[in-house]
C-alpha cells in the first residue's frame, strides 16, 4: 500500500500514524499479539481525523480537493465497470491526455463516461498536463457526447481540473471557442447528463463538461470561477491572501448547494476520499444511479427544457429586504 500523504492540517495525526506503522512492523517481525494496541491507536486516529475534517476551512478543502492520492476519473471508471473502452482523438489531429472518455456500463446500463485526468506524480502529471485540457480535449469530449446522443447513451462527466490550459498555443488553437461550443451543444443533447465535481472544479475548464441536468459534488471538492490564488492576485495583488479569497468565493459544496448551483453534496469517508476510495466510489455510484433513474423517466423535450431553465436562473439573487435601504443611500437628483 502506498504511503499516505498527509496535509499540513493533518500533522496532529503524524505521530499516531508512525506508532501504528511501528506496531504493524512489530507484528510482522514477531509473534507478539498487538491487535489490542493497534485497535486502540487506529480508533484514536480515526476520531481525531474526523474532528479535523468536520471543521475544515474553504482553503483547507482546496488542499483536500488537490490531494495527489484523491481518486481520479480513471479510478472511478475502474470501480464502476469492467467493460470500459476508452475512445481517443478529436478527429482534428490530436488526442488530449488531460481529458479522457469512453464507453462502459453501470449495472448493465451502457453509458458514456468522460472527465479530466490528473497524474499521481510529476512524470504522469506532465503527460496529463496536470489535468488542464487543451482545445483538442474539449473537441474530443464534444465528439464523444454527440456519439452518446446519437446512440441514446446517458452521459457521466467527472470534473477535476484547475482550469483549461491557458498557454499561447491553446489560445491560438481556439480554447475559448472550443469551450463555448461545448456549452452551447450540451444544452441541446437529448440524453441525461450527470456531472460530478470529484476534486477541483476550476473556471471554464470545468464548465466545458459541466452543463448537466444534475450537478453533484463531493463534500471536500471545490467549484469556483477562478482559483483563490488568482482571485487574491487580482483583487489584492497578493497571492498570500488566497485563504481570504477562498472564503469569499463560496466554493464549497455547502455554499453552492445553498446558492442552487449544485444539486447534491456527496459525503466523503473520514479523512477524505483518498482514505477510502472504494467507499467514495460506492457513494458516487449510488448517487449516479439514483439521478439517472429519475432523468430517464423524463421525455426528451422536458429534459432539455429543464436543463435550460436550471442554468437560466443561476445568479438571480438579490437581498430584497435591503433594497429600500440601498436606494435611500443613493444621492437623489435635485432640480
Amino acid at each position: 500500500m502506498a504511503k499516505r500523504y498527509l496535509l499540513d492540517f493533518e500533522k496532529p495525526l503524524v505521530e499516531l500514524e508512525k506508532q501504528i506503522e511501528q506496531i504493524k512492523e512489530l507484528a510482522r517481525d514477531s509473534e507478539v499479539d498487538v491487535s489490542q494496541q493497534l485497535l486502540q491507536l487506529e480508533t484514536l486516529a480515526a476520531r481525531r481525523r474526523e474532528e479535523i475534517f468536520k471543521s475544515l476551512t474553504p482553503a483547507q478543502k482546496i488542499q483536500v480537493a488537490r490531494h495527489p492520492q484523491r481518486p481520479s476519473t480513471l479510478d472511478f471508471v475502474q470501480m464502476f465497470c469492467d467493460d470500459w473502452i476508452e475512445l481517443h482523438g478529436d478527429r482534428n489531429g490530436g488526442d488530449d491526455m488531460a481529458l479522457i472518455g469512453g464507453i462502459g456500463s453501470i449495472n448493465n446500463r451502457p453509458v458514456l463516461m468522460l472527465g479530466h485526468q490528473k497524474g499521481r506524480d510529476t512524470k504522469e502529471n506532465v503527460v496529463r498536463n496536470f489535468g488542464m485540457a487543451k482545445p483538442g480535449g474539449y473537441r474530443k469530449a464534444l465528439r464523444l457526447m454527440q456519439h452518446a446522443n446519437r446512440f441514446s447513451l446517458p452521459i457521466l462527466t467527472f470534473i477535476d481540473t484547475p482550469g483549461a490550459y491557458a498557454g499561447l498555443k491553446a489560445e491560438e488553437e481556439g480554447q475559448g471557442e472550443a469551450i463555448a461550443r461545448n456549452l452551447r451543444e450540451m444544452f441541446g443533447l437529448k440524453v441525461p447528463i450527470v456531472a460530478t465535481v470529484i476534486g477541483e472544479g476550476g473556471s471554464g475548464g470545468a464548465l466545458g463538461i459541466g452543463v448537466a441536468d444534475r450537478l453533484l459534488m463531493f463534500e471536500h471538492s471545490v467549484y469556483t470561477v477562478a482559483s483563490p490564488e488568482a482571485c487574491a492576485s487580482i483583487l489584492w495583488r497578493d497571492a498570500a491572501k488566497a485563504p481570504e479569497a477562498a472564503s469569499a468565493l463560496k466554493i464549497t459544496g455547502k455554499d453552492l448547494l445553498k446558492l442552487g448551483i449544485i444539486d447534491e453534496v456527496l459525503p466523503e469517508p473520514s479523512g477524505g476520499n483518498n482514505w477510502d476510495p472504494l467507499d467514495a466510489g460506492n457513494t458516487l455510484k449510488e448517487a449516479i444511479e439514483k439521478h439517472l433513474n429519475s432523468l430517464l423517466q423524463m421525455p426528451e423535450d422536458e429534459l432539455i427544457e429543464e436543463r435550460y431553465k436550471k442554468f437560466r436562473v443561476l445568479g438571480k439573487f438579490i437581498e430584497a429586504n435591503n433594497i429600500e435601504e440601498i436606494y435611500s443611500e443613493i444621492p437623489q437628483k435635485t432640480e
